[in-house]
């Protein structure tokens, strides 16, 4: 849950979302390194310690072809190989249909029988006592933690988005077609996200909640709910 005053990501609650984090961090490490060899090259220039003859210089010009490219690809293969780690699903262990409506959420857990209800945003006079303004609903998404969960995200009217920060999810909700994402709770929580995609009038009134627990608990919820 984001803070007030808060400058940096969530804290990660999945292993792509820490994967997303550290790259993160490796590139602004680089953006500031670049930041400080120009103000470096730019401070010589004012003061004349750089010299026409040295900028005329085949080294130099071998230098800022080679180490642009060098910063491309020390940016673009952590790139990569993140963006296919969160493109692959091997073997969920519980498959979770998100379906998108102006302006709530229906879910199917396409593994149970019964099991399928509608989100809606708690209105603010029936909020209770220290839940979050806007954010919560009438019935959490319950997940198993340390399970593989596919999410097939689609609408049923417009776009929408399904997003969850702390999880690193983010998927496009799109009228007759579905999209596939998963993620791995790493720790029971409650993980508040919102739909991505302006939507309507009231397009900042369909959250998301999602709640990590215990296998046993998840499955005593499901066995409840399906019943």
């Amino acid at each position: 849950m984001a803070n007030h005053m808060q400058f940096s990501f969530q804290d990660a609650s999945s292993p792509i979302m820490e994967e997303l984090t550290q790259f993160h961090d490796h590139a602004l490490m680089v953006a500031l390194a670049i930041c400080s060899l120009v103000l470096y090259l730019l401070t010589l220039m004012l003061t004349g310690k750089l010299t026409a003859n040295t900028v005329d210089a085949q080294a130099i010009e071998l230098v800022w072809t080679i180490l642009p490219a060098m910063v491309l690809i020390a940016l673009a293969l952590p790139s990569l190989r993140i963006l296919y780690l969160m493109d692959e699903v091997n073997q969920p262990d519980l498959t979770l249909k998100a379906i998108g409506h102006q302006w709530y959420w229906s879910y199917e857990y396409t593994d149970f029988k019964n099991l399928t209800f509608d989100s809606y945003m708690t209105p603010t006079t029936d909020l209770p006592m220290g839940h979050f303004r806007l954010l919560e609903v009438d019935h959490r998404v319950i997940v198993p933690t340390e399970s593989t969960v596919r999410v097939i995200v689609t609408a049923n009217d417009v776009l929408h988005s399904w997003a969850v920060p702390s999880l690193g999810v983010k998927t496009d909700a799109i009228p007759g077609r579905l999209n596939q994402t998963s993620f791995v709770a790493s720790r029971p929580g409650v993980y508040y996200g919102q739909c991505s995609e302006i939507c309507g009038a009231n397009h900042s009134f369909m959250p998301i909640v999602v709640e990590a627990t215990p296998l046993a608990s998840f499955e005593n919820w499901s066995s409840t709910m399906s019943s």
